[in-house]
């Protein structure tokens, strides 16, 4: 294990063993002296409860990169900047987003990305093979409370990894807990694609069989394995595997899940419904509820800037443009005039003035380009102010007057399950229409009668965009396709000519962007001889 893991390892571990030190202690027990040397794994992890504790903590953890603020809490918010659907204004985000930033070891985008991404996850993975290796370890447990710690512990293990490899490629994994006697071991070569996968399997398979498909609300079960054993079989090639996990989720006698009424339905409330299959949980007023974030600012256009418009809820909240729907994606979504995912539930296309003259007329202040060679005079005030925005993070009882809100976060749901489904079975074998025509007609847009690669791309794009997962779509789905949608789509070229030249994601992209660079920050603290991605 390296010095970066061991860092990781020990400040997490500082935090965890103070709040367990003051949950699990007698305020006499409290103010007893204890050597600072037995707060330390050894000294929590041999009780049932400590672990449980430990297990609880992981959701701290991993909800953490929501909630740092670094450069307007970019590590909610970078991968969906990052995609061939976004068009990246601004902000230093806006400079990631464009490839202006985070393609270089040395640059400070790539040591956010270190910070955000690369500590962040094997900051889980160390703190969960702790976990795991001393729940198999500890003696008079009940084994049902053995196995579902261990369900929990090796799902966060495999989902950190999973993200590593899926960013970084050249990573290393190991089910070795650090101690003294190993922190400071240099690692001087990546785990091979074959360990990587067989490691993920493991602790997938094992958290598929002893995690319950239904639980308290914000915990995995069953189900959330399975839908990242499907995504992890796809990126393998194994589409029957793949077909087989998001079936089970989908029709399973068993499964709880099944996709909400409508579109409106997916991001109401506190996303506590069927279709959730994993949701990160901030409350309001509750110490450790999380803290607030720009996640939803930062897809929000400025709208209430414009005279005779306040931020309200319902058309947003209070937002500053930074990633905005790119001409592309609102095309797809336009293929249909009755798709609702355009209207008010996942996007928000219009707004309305709630105050003057003109209360619930639409706002034109501001037109964007339609004609190249009669280019609008408005053009970038549109973009900052009146141009279309996601509204899939904003929440009922956000603050309309402030940038920072707390809500829940929606990691992974069914609509995604079923466009695996449809993908694997239009790879193997078997009708894919129901599958992703299902999430279609859901959205009453008109079913398809042909599935092909493109249909799948096209149909995420619309049901997932800014979710998270776009960018490692088109990594999955190969080089070819990753350097077409990013050349062709990202940003929006001439209809935004002040980002034209440098400011250009298509013009910027490179093939071997396809991997992150490792951060040279990270690099120093492995072997001499460790890997970094080609190209940088």
């Amino acid at each position: 294990m390296n010095t970066l893991m061991y860092r990781a390892r020990t400040q997490g571990l500082l935090v965890l063993s103070l709040a367990l030190v003051i949950s699990l202690s007698s305020c006499e027990s409290f103010l007893e002296e204890q050597p600072s040397t037995l707060i330390d794994s050894d000294y929590i992890y041999t009780t049932e409860e400590g672990l449980k504790s430990g297990v609880v903590s992981l959701y701290k953890f991993n909800r953490d990169r929501y909630d740092q603020s670094t450069e307007d809490f970019m590590g909610a918010t970078l991968m969906s900047s990052r995609s061939d659907l976004a068009f990246s204004r601004t902000g230093y985000t806006g400079l990631m987003g464009r490839y202006q930033r985070g393609v270089s070891p040395v640059d400070q985008g790539a040591n956010f990305v270190s910070s955000l991404f690369w500590k962040h996850f094997y900051n889980i993975t160390n703190k969960a093979t702790e976990i795991i290796n001393a729940a198999e370890a500890i003696e008079d447990i009940d084994e049902d409370a053995r196995n579902t710690i261990l369900a929990e512990a090796r799902f966060f293990r495999a989902n950190s990894y999973f993200y590593l490899y899926r960013m970084f490629n050249n990573i290393y994994v190991t089910t070795e807990t650090v101690t003294v006697d190993n922190a400071f071991d240099v690692v001087n070569d990546k785990s091979s694609e074959e360990e990587i996968f067989a490691l993920l399997n493991s602790d997938l398979d094992f958290a598929v069989e002893h995690l319950e498909w239904t639980g308290v609300f914000g915990r995995v079960t069953k189900g959330t394995a399975k839908h990242l054993k499907a995504k992890v079989a796809m990126w393998e090639g194994d589409w029957e595997e793949a077909k087989s996990q998001a079936l089970d989720v989908i029709e399973s006698p068993d499964s709880p899940h099944s996709l909400v009424s409508s579109t409106a339905a997916v991001f109401d409330g506190d996303r506590n419904h069927s279709e959730a299959l994993f949701v990160i949980q901030a409350q309001d007023d509750l110490l450790g509820g999380g803290n607030n974030t720009m996640l939803n600012a930062n897809y929000v256009t400025q709208y209430f800037q414009i005279a005779g418009i306040e931020a309200n809820a319902e058309q947003g909240g209070r937002g500053f443009s930074r990633i905005l729907p790119n001409l592309y994606l609102q095309g797809l979504l336009a293929d249909d005039p009755n798709d609702t995912r355009d209207d008010n539930t996942y996007f928000r296309l219009k707004y309305y003035y709630t105050s003057g003259d003109r209360i619930g007329e639409q706002v034109d202040d501001y037109a964007p380009i339609t004609d190249l060679d009669n280019p609008s005079p408005t053009f970038a005030r549109y973009y900052q102010r009146q141009h279309p925005s996601c509204i899939k993070f904003a929440q009922e009882d956000d603050n309309p007057n402030s940038y920072l809100n707390r809500s829940n976060i929606m990691v992974y749901r069914l609509a995604e399950t079923y466009l695996i489904a449809a993908e694997a079975i239009m790879r193997s074998s078997g009708d894919p229409l129901p599958y992703i025509n299902a999430v279609r007609e859901r959205a009453n847009a008109a079913p398809l009668t042909v599935v092909d690669e493109q249909a799948i791309l096209d149909e995420r794009a619309r049901e997932l965009a800014f979710e998270g997962q776009r960018w490692f779509t088109l990594k999955r789905m190969g080089q070819e396709v990753i350097d077409r949608q990013i050349t062709s789509f990202a940003g929006d070229g001439e209809f935004f000519p002040d980002n034209l030249g440098e400011k250009d994601p298509r013009t910027n992209w490179r093939s071997h962007y396809i991997n992150w660079p490792i951060a040279q920050i990270d690099l120093d603290l492995l072997g001499p001889g460790y890997p970094q991605n080609d190209g940088y």
